[in-house]
């Protein structure tokens, strides 16, 4: 229901509304059927019999309705609607289409994409001619209706701003009182307003501080009614007719809402207000305040998503512990069984499937601990430029033929102390999926350089003293959903199709990144590409170049060292066990910290203590260690666990600074980490070199 303004000056004509409607067809008997049954609608009927007319008729004249023939000499209705729809003053009314002919579902797409509302078959049924016209007729007399009585209700609050500023011009010391009062508001981002009970609700007044909130003048709400409701997110529209449907009955409301500000960007502010009483015997007026709270609503999306990553950190940690004891069982007996089951080739076949599931299996294990920063990172100091250089030829092998690989490196060094094997992964992830998102080619884009200082990926956090190193990966491809994107780096979500992708690449990205002291940000939209900015903290230790004998890998065999096994895992401690008998190592097996303590306290000879970081019976393997070099100083120590990274961090690991192996571990990796903390057995120069590396 339209609301009731004043009426007219007596004596003044009001004259009723019209609605023109433009019939368009090259067929006399279809003019002459069409005006028939349009004729007692009681509106002006405006005839056109080719494309060109009707565009004449459209310059200089307003319609409710546009009925349009299809197939006609010359312009055709097609052209005829795009003309239209391309014209601003035009592009508004709405065209139905007359055809005879075309019915099939090609030619009504290719109508609604010519900008038709509607198609009306002939002959023409009169009963659905008269309702659908009738129904566009109606609506365009509804809102000329509106426009007009928008048009009577902006005269009245500029006729009543005008006595209101009068009555202040007069009363000096209320003038006073109110420039105060408005210096302040401008001081705060908080404006006070007052609006119209009715719809569309126009604003009557509003601060001067809404400039300051939205880069508008008051004036611009005030004088046009539209303003403030056509620049509210779509997507909050609807809540703003359910807050003011029974405005009168609850007589107060409160809202929040998106409003796009003249640079185009949203804010999100907070509406509160009451409904003041009628005085002086005038309408009762809404009145409220409108405070910004984009940056409050900022800070609790972060916190929120913070807790979300951290609860799901914290529980595929817990899950990829077990899952590496696990995997550390099988591809432990698989190093035992190959050798001694090499000359079948049917049993070699199956270890072999075997072997991949559960490098497969340690591969995801690893990213999930990398999402939720318990991996165990080996960090070194490197020059960031020149290592994803080195890794770019392998990136171009990745993304294929069909998309184009652009490599943009700046000119000086980058330092940076990062796992150079996890940054090239993070690197391979990033290629992946720009290549999965562009199915028919494009091009990807490899950005390294320094960080502006004004990178916005840095907000909310602390500068390193270096500086920023940021690494851009930007492609052409499909773009993603802004949901989508809210949950791209969460573990195990994914928009491929099953059996593409895990879900784990982005996640293994953010997690990488977060336990490296950087920040991960992605950016997209559907159609526009994605960006991916990661920002490093860039290191202040000089570069320097590793000399080629420290390259020299130790010999990978014992030669009958013992060596002190303790494992709460009975699987695992007997495959250790076994395990470490094949290397030609003495093993001896412990089940917890006390055990291990009594046999070192026996005296027996021990040259290196193999022990699991996080066990039952009451003491972890970092204070066994403790308690060993108490007991024998000068023993070798090697750490292993399920757990990585800031779980067994927690323990004092880092503190310590001990040799560490990460479950699952297989023969080779683990041969290979023994014999370099025991050395090699023969003296020579990759010996001493490795003996001061491990020193060191």
């Amino acid at each position: 229901m339209l609301p009731e303004l004043s009426a007219p000056p007596s004596g003044t004509l009001v004259r009723p509304p019209e609605a023109r409607v433009l019939v368009v067809d090259d067929d006399e008997r279809t003019l002459e059927a069409v005006t028939n049954v349009l004729e007692s609608l009681g509106q002006t009927l405006v005839i056109a019999r080719s494309g060109e007319e009707a565009l004449r008729h459209v310059l200089f004249h307003d319609f409710a309705v546009i009925l349009l023939d299809v197939q006609m000499p010359g312009m055709d209705g097609y052209e005829v609607a795009s003309f239209i729809r391309a014209r601003k003053k035009t592009r508004h009314i709405p065209i139905v289409f007359l055809t005879a002919v075309y019915r099939d579902d090609s030619h009504l797409l290719q109508a609604y994409s010519a900008g038709a509302v509607d198609m009306i078959f002939k002959p023409v049924d009169p009963f659905i001619l008269k309702s659908k016209v009738s129904v566009f007729v109606d609506l365009y007399l509804k809102q000329v209706e509106i426009e007009r009585q928008a048009e009577l209700r902006l005269a009245l609050q500029q006729e009543n701003f005008s006595v209101r500023l009068e009555k202040l011009s007069i009363e000096e010391a209320l003038r006073k009182s109110a420039e105060r009062e408005e210096a302040i508001f401008r001081a705060v981002p908080l404006c006070c307003h007052s609006r119209s009970v009715n719809p569309p609700y126009p604003i009557t007044f509003i601060g001067q501080s809404i400039e300051k909130m939205t880069g508008y003048s008051p004036e611009r709400f005030t004088l046009d009614a539209k303003f403030a409701g056509s620049r509210i997110h779509p997507d909050d529209r609807a809540s703003a007719r359910e807050v003011f449907k029974d405005i009168r009955a609850a007589r107060a409301y409160s809202w929040e809402f998106r409003w796009r500000c003249a640079d185009d960007s949203y804010r999100v502010f907070l509406d509160q207000g009451i409904l003041s009483d009628p005085r002086d015997g005038g309408p009762p007026e809404l009145v409220g305040t409108l405070v910004d709270v984009t940056e409050q609503r900022l800070l609790q999306q972060q916190l929120s998503q913070a807790q979300k990553m951290e609860a799901v950190g914290r529980l595929t940690g817990g899950i990829a512990h077990d899952f590496n004891n696990l995997l550390t069982v099988v591809l432990g007996n698989l190093d035992l069984l190959e050798p001694k089951l090499a000359d079948n080739a049917r049993i070699t076949r199956h270890l072999s499937a075997m072997r991949q599931a559960a490098q497969r299996g340690r591969s995801l294990t690893s990213q999930l601990l990398a999402f939720s920063r318990r991996q165990h990172l080996e960090p070194e100091l490197l020059d960031l430029r020149a290592r994803v250089q080195g890794f770019a030829e392998l990136l171009k092998h990745a993304l294929g033929e069909q998309v184009e690989f652009n490599l943009v490196l700046c000119d000086e060094p980058l330092a940076c102390e990062l796992d150079p094997a996890q940054l090239e992964t993070s690197l391979l992830n990033l290629a992946v999926n720009a290549r999965d998102a562009m199915p028919h080619g494009g091009t990807f884009t490899l950005q390294v350089g320094c960080a502006g200082t004004n990178e916005p990926a840095m907000a909310g956090v602390a500068k390193p003293t270096a500086g920023w190193i940021t690494v851009r990966a930007c492609d052409t491809g499909t773009g993603m959903a802004r949901d989508t994107v809210a949950r791209a780096f969460e573990p195990f979500f994914t928009t491929k199709e099953v059996g593409r992708g895990s879900g784990l690449g982005l996640s293994q990205v953010y997690g990488f990144v977060s336990q490296s002291g950087g920040v991960v940000t992605l950016a997209s939209a559907l159609g526009e590409g994605t960006t991916v900015s990661i920002n490093l903290p860039r290191s202040s230790r000089p570069l320097f170049v590793r000399a080629q004998d420290e390259l020299v890998p130790p010999p990978e065999s014992g030669d009958g060292e013992t060596i002190l096994i303790v494992e709460d895992d009975a699987n695992v401690r007997e495959l250790g066990r076994e395990m470490l008998g094949d290397l030609g190592y003495t093993a001896i097996p412990a089940s917890d910290a006390n055990a291990a303590i009594a046999i070192l306290r026996d005296g027996e000879k021990i040259d290196l203590l193999f022990t699991d970081v996080i066990m039952a019976g009451g003491k972890t393997g970092v204070e066994l260690a403790q308690e060993a070099r108490r007991l024998r100083p000068g023993i070798k120590i090697l750490l292993t666990s399920g757990y990585t990274g800031e779980a067994i961090d927690r323990h004092g690991l880092g503190a310590l600074d001990l040799p560490f192996i990460g479950k699952p571990f297989e023969r080779s990796a683990l041969s290979m980490k023994i014999r370099s903390i025991l050395g090699a057995r023969e003296e020579g120069p990759c010996a001493a070199t490795e003996r001061q590396r491990t020193a060191s």
